[in-house]
């Protein structure tokens, strides 16, 4: 389908210094491609005369802008949204999340996964970096759903050996797509032995593989590296060969500026996860003094047990508060940078070529949001990029396309069932739950 959307408030994401970040016009897709963007009523009368079939949107009062790329989430986790909160983290993990996630089928993975695909999409996240289990199951949802993704293999000690196969499934499924790429996913320095972390980053480098992994998120962490190896966490990522631009590293909190330089000097791309850090209390990483050493600094939700929410828009607000606060400086982390972090830096940490994702330009992948901007919360409007920033909801999406494709229109999810969906997570929680209390008698 060719896609016409007009009279739009269009925010593209690639102005030079001194040029507008916003212009009113249209935008031309073709294909899985951006075939212009313009102010210019010719350029859009051109369109409709080379594609009179061409789906026209009209786009009056709406916000078009680059979907939002979350470079780190559990999506499957959605299955245990709220199910333990407010507990200390070693409790947390060891009575309810691990034996939860121990009873989990690979069809109820994919279930929860399914689940948080909606709610991102119905957010305005067109793309997202994964990290869990039973990935090689999840390759033909990915592509079902229409949305793009990064899906990590998440491995530890105690079962690397029957991962590595399941890498290797995910990626022959994969083979071909537009849309899905498939990643080695160590835990983290702690949870990996440095032989198995070897191994991970080796298997990433022949299959041509992102690796992502946890990097300094608690102060445990910190400590027990420091106890084992006598430095920090990137130190010795660093030290093992783990760290290049081909690595993308989660959290990130507790690093100096030794670490910062590392991180920069080997361009590993880093996920900010602000609302998680919060909520576990792993403390606040130094987005911006990572961005004033070079490093690419990206904006994730982390899982929905360690956040509760999947929303992006959410995340750029805290993010840029939260450095405002922890910084003492009002013009910490201003509302650009923070859309930079959710979309062109998103885009480079998933290995695409500059221009080609995150933006909004003729040539680029047509992953575009259309923004209700009509409503009282965005009222006056002062500042576009402000009001997306510090006053936009996920809620307020309207229509999303990835790839070229309508995905959501209106507020509905193509091909979803959203009443049956929930009645299957209900059902699944319910057996899981069940088998999580044999399992303790």
């Amino acid at each position: 389908m060719d896609i016409l959307l007009t009279n739009g408030t269009i925010l593209p994401m690639n102005a030079s210094h001194g040029e507008p970040l916003w212009v009113r016009g249209s935008i031309g897709i073709t294909g899985r491609r951006i075939d212009f963007v313009s102010d210019s009523p010719c350029e859009a009368d051109r369109f409709l005369r080379e594609h009179p079939s061409a789906r026209t949107i009209d786009c009056r009062g709406k916000l078009l802008m680059p979907g939002l790329i979350n470079t780190h989430c559990h999506a499957a986790m959605t299955l245990q949204r709220s199910n333990a909160d407010d507990i200390a983290l070693m409790e947390w993990l060891n009575d309810h999340i691990w034996p939860f996630e121990a009873q989990q089928t690979p069809e109820e993975v994919c279930l929860g996964m399914k689940l948080g695909i909606v709610e991102m999409l119905l957010g305005g996240t067109t793309s997202f970096v994964d990290m869990y289990y039973y990935q090689n199951h999840c390759v033909d949802l990915v592509e079902q759903m229409g949305i793009r993704a990064m899906l990590g293999c998440n491995y530890f000690d105690h079962n690397i050996d029957s991962v590595i196969p399941e890498v290797e499934q995910a990626v022959s499924l994969a083979e071909g797509s537009t849309r899905v790429q498939i990643a080695v996913a160590a835990h983290a320095p702690y949870t990996c032995s440095r032989e198995n972390l070897l191994k991970g980053k080796e298997l990433s480098r022949r299959l041509g593989l992102r690796f992502m992994i946890h990097i300094a998120e608690t102060k445990d962490e910190e400590r027990i590296i420091a106890e084992r190896w006598g430095m920090s966490p990137v130190r010795y990522l660093d030290s093992l060969g783990i760290l290049d631009d081909h690595t993308i590293g989660a959290h990130c909190i507790h690093v100096d500026e030794e670490d910062i330089r590392i991180l920069a000097g080997r361009g590993v791309a880093v996920s900010h996860n602000p609302q998680s850090n919060m909520k576990i209390s792993s403390g606040i990483a130094p987005v911006e003094r990572m961005l004033r050493g070079g490093v690419l600094v990206t904006l994730a939700t982390d899982g929905t047990c360690s956040n509760n929410d999947l929303d992006m828009m959410e995340e750029m607000r805290t993010a840029a508060f939260l450095q405002k606060v922890s910084t003492g400086s009002p013009v910490a982390l201003p509302a650009y940078e923070v859309l930079k972090m959710a979309t062109v830096n998103g885009a480079r940490a998933l290995g695409y070529a500059e221009g080609e994702l995150g933006v909004l330009q003729a040539g680029a992948l047509a992953d575009v949001i259309v923004i209700d901007m009509q409503k009282p919360h965005w009222q006056p409007l002062h500042n576009v990029v402000s009001n997306l920033v510090y006053c936009g909801k996920a809620a307020d999406v309207e229509t999303v396309i990835v790839d070229g494709e309508l995905l959501v229109e209106n507020r509905q999810v193509r091909g979803v069932d959203l009443v049956e969906l929930f009645g299957e997570a209900a059902a699944a929680v319910a057996r899981i739950g069940e088998a999580c209390r044999k399992s303790r008698e």
